[in-house]
């Protein structure tokens, strides 16, 4: 064996993953230019509950993630005053994790109780079912 075939092979490797990279940046960039986005922030109770919101009406009306005409939605898990996270997902594959999840909470709200919100558990949103219903979505 050649002493440098394992370094021919970490640079193929390297190179593979350079590449995979450079792609998902661009990813990254177009979801800000010339892209609408819908931000939401969860303050502190996405801490104690392990969930997030996300509304889907008010007052009887299409609201939220059934009314939004984003094309990404970005999802802010806030600590205090800072911003712990953000989680981003197209519109249109959110709609499909929503409507695949086999267990969703949904709750009123907002001024009035007058929104509805699904709770999605952070734990469940990321399990494995979930991801495996979502190839090719």
């Amino acid at each position: 064996m050649n002493v440098l075939e394992p370094c021919i092979e970490d640079r193929k490797k390297f190179d593979i993953d350079l590449e995979y990279g450079k792609v998902r940046e661009q990813v990254v960039a177009d979801m800000l230019q010339d892209k609408k986005i819908e931000v939401k922030s969860e303050r502190g109770m996405w801490q104690n509950t392990g969930n997030i919101a996300i509304e889907y009406e008010s007052y009887g009306k299409p609201s939220g993630i059934n009314a939004t005409e984003a094309d990404y939605w970005f999802h802010n898990l806030c600590v205090g005053e800072d911003t712990f996270c953000t989680l981003v997902f197209k519109v249109e594959s959110l709609k499909k994790i929503i409507a695949n999840l086999d267990y969703k909470r949904t709750v009123s709200g907002g001024d009035h109780n007058a929104s509805k919100m699904y709770l999605l558990n952070l734990q469940k949103l990321f399990s494995s079912d979930v991801i495996k219903s979502f190839k090719g979505v």
